[in-house]
């Protein structure tokens, strides 16, 4: 059922059992999950079933610390959150998000990182990573590049030196924005409460219980929300608002007191910077696994990334690396030249050279000046040495030509195409190290509501910057040590550039650690210092490795859900 929160009266109280506050990601997912069970839920949204500028205006707020875009156009108000900002253009008229697992190493603590380490290890969340790929709607839960390359069409580079080849798929915004609405508003147990903000949360004499939840809303009443349990799934810039808001009994808000709420904001540090020349344009036709495209009708991409060994080696943090081919005069780059569509085809056999790094049977022509060029492996001999007899290459050689040719001269209108130099353009992806300087307080400044806004003050550190410089230097080094051209490198020092910006990615507010002077949350998600207070979504990441984190927001949810579901089915919320 739909509640708008405009309609009720002054003073209301909606009972419930549990309430979840915020409906994008996170308090979808966890909403799904609990739906037609034996207890009521009830799902609050501040804006409506769409985004609409009005209510979007809540979210205005103020930037004190490294550039950052207008916290209002960084998230979105309305059923489905953030998801209705997801650009990526996935096929099919249809837009999406980058989808991956956190890495191993984003859950270790790295002594050279400070506040790093999570209190469970990835083992800990893969069923759940598993599970999520079902709520995303996308492919199997798989990351080896052998699952999705194309050793003909579409290959992995031959990288090697502690840097690799990392897949990213991409999930549907629609499931989110649209059609988990029908699930959501068709559950028997559950009431979507639209257009309803959270003011501030109302406890017991001792703190250490939520009864209450003050709602209000645009053109509204303020109104109560009780209810037996209380997940916070409104992002996190929007959670420190609502805990530091909070101050009934506690005077510097709910979870505040080690002074934490609202630190260790992170994002995924995005920059345009450096490009590589490749050692023949060649190149830009067999990097198609590093654009978006579809592989078993599920769009994924390929990036570049450095290598556990390597990221420790070097004390860096996580990080990864798109290829974007681009003319040197600043345009994308064109159809190939019929000299590079004959090329696998033409180069002798005997040049043809087993890539250690690939699957058995996977052969990549080293190409004109180490370009690698995907080609069929020849049939072996006796003595498992793999030959190509003479008339069959010589067969493919002269059908190879005539065909190149005339696709050449179909593309370029000439029967030589001659092809413009290309580069390709780096976009880098990288790990914000924890830092506790970097955090969300409120303002003087107050909202149509009541409610003081936000003050984001984004703050970097020279590791964060470094990272960036260093793995640009490892790339370089690896590129040249397997012939496919030079990196040239454009960031120097540890000063943040000009350009270097978010993702929209909010992460770390309300980190989760076991020793409450540390953390907000306990491993469980649950807020230290209370019984029935969880939290839900991306501020509870104590590091965010480079990984998109909606893979990783689902997952926890899903957790989280089973732990209120046990504890609702043992009469814990009572």
């Amino acid at each position: 059922m739909i509640i708008d929160g405009r309609s009720l009266p002054k003073d209301h109280t909606l009972q419930t059992d549990v309430c979840i506050v915020g409906a994008g990601v996170a308090g979808i997912t966890v909403a799904r999950e609990l739906a037609g069970l034996s207890f009521r839920v009830c799902l609050v949204e501040a804006g409506g079933m769409k985004p609409d500028r009005r209510t979007q205006s809540l979210f205005w707020g103020e930037n004190v610390g490294h550039p950052y875009f207008p916290l209002d156009t960084a998230r979105c108000c309305g059923f489905g959150g953030t998801g209705n900002r997801w650009s990526a253009q996935i096929g099919g008229n249809q837009l999406g998000v980058r989808l991956r697992p956190l890495d191993e190493l984003d859950f270790l603590e790295r002594d050279w990182v400070p506040y790093s380490g999570w209190p469970f290890g990835k083992a800990e969340l893969d069923p759940f990573y598993g599970r999520a790929h079902d709520v995303c709607r996308t492919g199997p839960f798989s990351y080896d590049v052998g699952d999705w390359e194309d050793p003909v069409a579409s290959p992995r580079l031959p990288l090697g030196g502690g840097v690799e080849t990392v897949i990213f798929q991409f999930g549907s915004r629609e499931p989110f924005t649209k059609q988990y609405q029908a699930e959501i508003t068709g559950a028997g147990n559950i009431d979507l409460c639209i257009h309803t903000s959270g003011l501030a949360l109302e406890t017991d004499q001792s703190g250490q219980r939520v009864t209450r939840l003050r709602a209000g809303s645009l053109d509204g009443r303020p109104f109560w929300i009780a209810a037996k349990v209380f997940i916070l799934a409104q992002g996190a810039i929007e959670i420190p608002r609502l805990l530091l808001s909070s101050r009934g009994v506690w005077k510097d808000g709910i979870g505040n007191a080690n002074d934490l709420v609202g630190r260790f904001f992170m994002e995924h540090l995005h920059l345009w910077s450096g490009s590589l020349v490749p050692s023949d344009p060649s190149l830009a036709d067999f990097t198609g696994l590093y654009e978006i495209h579809t592989k078993s009708g599920i769009p994924i991409m390929g990036k570049i990334a450095l290598a556990k060994e390597m990221v420790q080696r070097n004390r860096l943090l996580n990080y990864c690396v798109s290829l974007h081919p681009h003319r040197r005069d600043g345009h994308p780059a064109i159809a190939p030249s019929w000299e590079v569509v004959s090329w696998p085809l033409l180069r002798p056999a005997g040049n043809r050279t087993l890539n250690p790094g690939a699957s058995a049977g996977r052969f990549l022509d080293p190409g004109p000046g180490g370009a690698p060029v995907a080609v069929a492996p020849p049939p072996a001999n006796d003595a498992g040495r793999r030959v190509a007899p003479v008339p069959v290459m010589q067969r493919l050689r002269r059908t190879a030509l005539r065909r190149a040719r005339q696709v050449g001269q179909a593309l370029t209108g000439s029967s030589r195409g001659v092809r413009p130099p290309l580069v390709f353009q780096l976009n880098h992806m990288t790990e914000q190290a924890p830092n506790p300087d970097s955090r969300i307080t409120l303002s003087e400044e107050r909202d149509p509501l009541g409610r003081n806004r936000v003050r984001l003050d984004w703050r970097l550190s020279p590791l964060d910057i470094r990272t960036i410089v260093r793995a640009q230097e490892i790339i370089g080094e690896e590129f040249r040590r397997a012939g496919l051209g030079r990196l040239q490198i454009d960031l120097h020092g540890e000063t943040p550039p000009p350009g270097l910006e978010g993702g929209w990615h909010h992460m770390g507010t309300t980190r989760m650690h076991l020793d409450p002077r540390q953390g907000v949350v306990d491993p469980d998600c649950r807020v230290h210092g209370t019984s029935n207070l969880f939290i839900a979504g991306p501020s509870v990441f104590p590091t965010c490795g480079y990984a998109n984190p909606v893979l990783t927001i689902v997952a926890l949810s899903l957790r989280l859900a089973d732990r209120i579901k046990q504890r609702m089915a043992a009469g814990a919320g009572e």
